[in-house]
């Protein structure tokens, strides 16, 4: 096990990278995500309490639930963990050959952007890594697909910020606008040993339901079907362009535009969406299951 949850909640940053970029989708979920940080404040958030005793006895069922290894949330907040450094881990692979002149903070030395496949498969295993740790967190079966499907649709704050973020930064930025078909034609073509080669799939595998490789692919390929007419509603109704978020990015981060990959692989290592935000929604599903029991 990590660190206690409330030390995680309350070591989450205010700013950096990480918050800067997430801030950037505000605009595209107005009024949805509050970067909440501290343990005790997600109790007052989540429950308006203000009786010190009872936010004090609220944070230590809380606890006490985390800690409990028969429920799943220390497995979701693994996953939540293991995506974001799998995902960055492909990101740092360093192939400097492209690169030479150009400055980008001084990482493009070490950047290499992923190929597209390697790319599309990230984007469908870290989308496979939010249903499991749902499920996880719902004590529901890890592959209860129809449940995460009917529960997408209520999504909001850091978890519909999350969703946003897969579809922003590991959809639309490296793939562009037909991401989401681009990407489960590539599933389609792909073999388990492929599969098996993929840095993030590696990270998460033992959680992933289907037995084997073949198995899991089947999974994966099958969950990444039946979200993608979600993944493209959320792109037309907010109407979103891949210049409209390029645009957002590159107010923080140097890249010009015929480098837009390399702003994927950037986005990578530096934007860690899925722990942040995973932490928070592991605090608020922690909080207000022990306020519905005390």
């Amino acid at each position: 096990m990590s660190k206690p949850i409330y030390e995680l909640v309350d070591e989450l940053p205010t700013g950096g990278l990480t918050v800067r970029a997430l801030r950037t989708l505000d605009v595209v979920i107005p009024g949805q995500w509050d970067n909440v940080v501290g343990f005790d404040n997600t109790i007052r958030a989540v429950t308006h309490e203000t009786d010190e005793a009872l936010i004090q006895q609220i944070g230590e069922r809380a606890v006490t639930l985390f800690n409990d290894k028969s429920q799943g949330y220390q497995r979701a907040l693994w996953l939540y963990e293991t995506v974001d450094s799998a995902s960055g881990a492909l990101g740092t692979a360093a192939l400097a050959n492209r690169i030479g002149q150009d400055t980008f903070l001084g990482f493009l030395k070490n950047l290499t952007p992923k190929p597209e496949k390697a790319q599309a498969i990230d984007l469908s295993v870290k989308l496979v890594a939010e249903l499991v740790a749902f499920c996880q967190i719902n004590g529901i079966p890890g592959d209860s697909m129809g449940d995460f499907l009917a529960a997408l649709a209520d999504y909001g704050g850091e978890s519909l910020m999350r969703m946003a973020a897969l579809v922003c930064f590991d959809g639309l930025v490296p793939l562009g606008p037909d991401f989401a078909a681009k990407a489960l034609e590539r599933l389609q073509q792909l073999t388990p040993s492929e599969l098996e080669k993929n840095q993030t799939f590696k990270g998460i595998r033992q959680l992933i339901p289907g037995g084997n490789a073949a198995g899991q692919l089947g999974f994966i390929s099958e969950s990444f079907a039946n979200t993608k007419g979600w993944m493209e509603n959320f792109v037309a109704s907010k109407h979103l362009t891949q210049g409209d978020i390029l645009n957002k990015l590159t107010n923080f981060i140097e890249v010009s535009r015929d480098r837009v990959d390399y702003l994927g692989a950037f986005l990578d290592i530096s934007v860690k969406y899925y722990r942040h935000t995973g932490i928070q929604t592991l605090a608020r599903r922690l909080v207000e299951r022990a306020v519905a029991e005390i």
